[in-house]
């Protein structure tokens, strides 16, 4: 079904037991964050906040879990869209030999045109009130933590054109709000919207912007969605809500936005204006993401419904409500990228603790020799694939959610010398880890089984051997030490330490191998002494935000030159002193004290179920000093 507009959607929520309103007075001011963050760890319902100081009500976590997001999308399951591609193509694509088969095509042509955007004359309910002098203030903008730059509108459609084809762009930026009037506009360099900022800059006109929130669901969803870059998004958003999508025109611009949307903020951006340093943000990857310089998007108008509410979302350490979205990205996309790019792929998954970018599984149906190989190239071409630092490949009958059986598999098929393989390409601009901003590389795992023209000598491994007790006594920086994996098929050890001095991973993994403390083992990985070695989910997110491979992964050579097969992986914070970085290092996110003590004190006037403590309180031995940069303590 689709939606008339996000009170309908939160009417359906609210019937379906799906939905909390919250009638105590919440601050959006971090408060809101604080909250939503112990609700989503914990696999509670939308909340929304009817009390917060405007007159606007927030609503928040309304895609986190699997009903909520199958409802937003109008999805029976995520993976009824693929179903619906597939079968699409399959009739269009097919052999027509009768000229039956192709009136048979006829109702489905009539389909695709009813999912067509169409513009609206006169005004839209997104026009109901008119501002009278435009005024960010007025709507509940989140502060999401405590060292942000300021509140951020997190869940905006960003509508932009093309100068030359006029072709649309609907994008999702965070937006920091800066006064009554201005934001920035933190697009990325490879999304589209900055490709036509660029255009307009070279022409030297002003650049039309109109940002919506709320209306359908759906529209939020297609805003993220990582379709190419002629394929509208509304015309997405129509075969999802089965129902086309009627646009109005804006009021001070050109640009058209979805009739049913809550707010309407039209503006501009003056590609030859300074830019602005926007930021700290407490990003999706549970790091700040740092202080950047980002154009200016001037107001000059805000509308809204009578009726409207504010839709937010907070992003932090996994995981968080992005994880539905990015889920459903993962099954929607599965089907056009079997077609389109591997046909081989028969299913893949991104864990939450790898934040979408950081880490995919893939699993194929084999044929050849390094068909793995070509299908993590295939991938790594694909669109925003193009992000992903850490990558897996498995045969088709793999449960790619069995992440200890993963694991095994790893251990079993993969060989550290021959199965692992480098590149060097672009990487999410909120990549902490690569030594150039945007720019680093991934690693890839060939995870399948081996034909006879993929065995090697180190393919086969002995009974795997480490010396717990002699590695703990001979090495003082490593802190602790994680041997089980090993009883349970995985060959793996994770070690804990305490830098001291430059290259201490390095170090260390020579004196391992040669000192003989370890044998037959295929993978060491070091982590920080602050962490806890086995709390598996949290390394795993750690590791994978604090990796560049190239340069975070290494062997170490026998006496005769070779190399032992042993890859090590330094998931260590880095720094200038330690590791030559010269970058700065974001610290990890979590709450204040006196956010966590006022939400304490006020949980049982929520109404939202039994007390649940701060997930910031496990991370906070993470956090290394005040501010959203981690300082000289990373060193100590």
């Amino acid at each position: 079904m689709s939606y008339r507009s996000l009170n309908h959607f939160i009417q359906t929520l609210e019937s379906a037991g799906e939905l909390v309103r919250v009638k105590a007075f919440v601050s959006p001011i971090l408060e809101v964050t604080e909250i939503a963050d112990r609700v989503v760890k914990n696999n509670g319902k939308a909340l929304l906040f009817e009390n917060n100081g405007t007159e606007f009500p927030i609503l928040i976590l309304a895609f986190a879990g699997e009903k909520r997001i199958n409802m937003a999308l109008s999805l029976r399951d995520l993976d009824d869209a693929g179903r619906m591609i597939e079968g699409m193509v399959r009739d269009f694509m097919g052999p027509k030999e009768h000229f039956l088969d192709k009136l048979r095509l006829l109702p489905a042509l009539q389909e695709i045109s009813s999912w067509m955007p169409k513009t609206l004359g006169g005004r839209g309910a997104c026009q109901e009130v008119v501002m009278g002098t435009p005024d960010l203030n007025r709507l509940p903008v989140l502060k999401c933590w405590p060292y942000d730059g300021g509140p951020f509108i997190t869940l905006p459609c960003v509508h932009t054109r093309n100068p030359e084809n006029n072709s649309r762009n609907l994008g999702m930026y965070r937006m920091q709000v800066f006064g009554p009037e201005l934001t920035g506009m933190h697009w990325h360099m490879h999304k589209g919207s900055a490709f036509h900022y660029q255009l307009y800059k070279k022409a030297g006109k002003r650049m039309p912007v109109s940002v919506t929130l709320g209306g359908d669901p759906v529209y939020t969803y297609a805003a993220t969605a990582p379709l190419p870059e002629n394929l509208d998004e509304y015309l997405f958003a129509g075969f999802l809500r089965k129902k086309k999508v009627e646009l109005v025109k804006c009021l001070t611009n050109d640009l058209e936005v979805p009739a049913d949307a809550d707010f309407v903020i039209e503006g501009y951006i003056d590609p030859l204006e300074e830019l602005i340093l926007e930021g700290p943000f407490g990003d999706h990857t549970g790091f700040y993401s740092l202080a950047g310089m980002f154009p200016r998007f001037h107001v000059t108008c805000i509308t809204h419904r009578k009726d409207a509410v504010y839709l937010a979302t907070i992003v932090g350490i996994p995981p968080q409500e992005d994880a539905w979205i990015g889920k459903a990205t993962e099954r929607i996309f599965l089907t056009p990228v079997k077609l389109s790019v591997v046909p081989e792929l028969t299913s893949m998954h991104m864990p939450p603790e790898g934040v979408f970018h950081n880490i995919v599984l893939a699993s194929i149906h084999k044929q050849y020799p390094g068909q793995a190989i070509k299908v993590m190239s295939s991938l790594w071409g694909a669109g925003q694939m193009m992000f992903s630092k850490i990558m897996a490949v498995f045969d088709a009958d793999t449960v790619l959610t069995d992440y200890a059986g993963l694991a095994r598999l790893v251990s079993r098929h993969t060989d550290p010398l021959q199965d692992i393989h480098f590149i060097q390409g672009p990487v999410d601009i909120l990549d902490h880890s690569s030594r150039r901003y945007g720019f680093g590389s991934k690693i890839g795992l060939d995870a399948t089984s081996k034909t006879g023209e993929e065995e090697t000598d180190t393919s086969v491994r002995g009974t795997p051997y480490i010396d717990k007790n002699g590695i703990m006594s001979a090495i003082p920086a490593i802190t602790s030490a994680n041997t089980d994996l090993i009883h349970e098929g995985i060959s793996a050890v994770i070690l804990a330490i305490r830098k001291t001095r430059p290259a201490e991973a390095r170090a260390i993994a020579k004196q391992l191998n040669d000192d003989g403390y370890i044998r037959n083992v295929g993978f060491i990985l070091f982590v920080d002494y602050l962490l806890d070695v086995n709390n598996l989910s949290t390394l795993c997110w750690i590791i994978a935000n604090n990796l560049d491979p190239m340069r975070d992964c290494f062997y170490t050579e026998q006496p005769d030159g070779s190399k032992y097969p042993v890859l090590f992986v330094d998931g260590t914070m880095k720094s200038a002193g330690m590791d030559s970085f010269t970058r700065e290092w974001p610290n990890v996110i979590v709450m204040d004290d006196q956010t966590i003590s006022t939400i304490d004190s006020k949980w049982n006037s929520l109404g939202i179920g039994s007390f649940v403590a701060s997930p910031s309180l496990q991370f906070k031995s993470l956090v290394l000093n005040d501010g959203a940069v981690a300082g000289p303590k990373q060193t100590d």
